[in-house]
């Protein structure tokens, strides 16, 4: 199935590949080599999901208070 999910901003597609990085080595979840997610068990997919939302909640808090942690 192909994805329908566009980015708003393309520019930050690589910032995005990195965060996605991030999450999974914080967790342990291996990232597919061929980008395929179909084998990536429900519960680490929404773990991945959960600590990039955390992330980026976190980034526009600090943005939108005009501080930095």
């Amino acid at each position: 199935m192909a994805s329908n999910n566009q980015l708003v901003v393309p520019q930050a597609k690589a910032a995005l590949q990195s965060m996605k990085t991030e999450a999974a080595q914080s967790l342990g979840v291996q990232i597919p080599a061929d980008g395929y997610y179909g084998n990536v068990t429900s519960r680490d997919a929404g773990s991945l999901g959960g600590y990039i939302t955390k992330k980026l909640v976190q980034m526009a808090e600090q943005q939108l208070s005009g501080g930095s942690r």
